[in-house]
């Protein structure tokens, strides 16, 4: 049951993401869950070339506390990310394989 939820929190994330990427305009919530992907993604030691592209072109005209709040985000995933709970990196994994994917292109 948990694993549907999980998987179903994911779908619906993925398509809202799609969704604000698909009208051009990047939104600062988008911003900040890409960077928090970015911290999973590093710690992970995935390839984040696709990413930090994304985030670059994302970063023109973010106010400084969007700013702040996607650097608190990326180190908080980060740091979850190090985890050496089992279930937890299966989200983490489950995270950066399905709504991260809208960030990167």
């Amino acid at each position: 049951m948990r694993i549907a939820t999980v998987t179903l929190a994911a779908a619906a994330t993925l398509m809202a993401a799609g969704s604000a990427l698909a009208a051009g305009k990047v939104t600062d919530v988008d911003f900040i869950k890409a960077s928090r992907c970015r911290g999973i993604a590093t710690s992970s030691a995935a390839d984040t070339a696709d990413l930090d592209a994304w985030l670059k072109a994302a970063r023109r005209s973010r106010t400084t506390s969007v700013m702040d709040r996607a650097a608190v985000a990326e180190d908080a995933g980060r740091r979850e990310a190090k985890t050496t709970n089992a279930e937890r990196k299966a989200r983490l994994a489950t995270e950066l394989s399905g709504p991260c994917q809208a960030f990167k292109g």
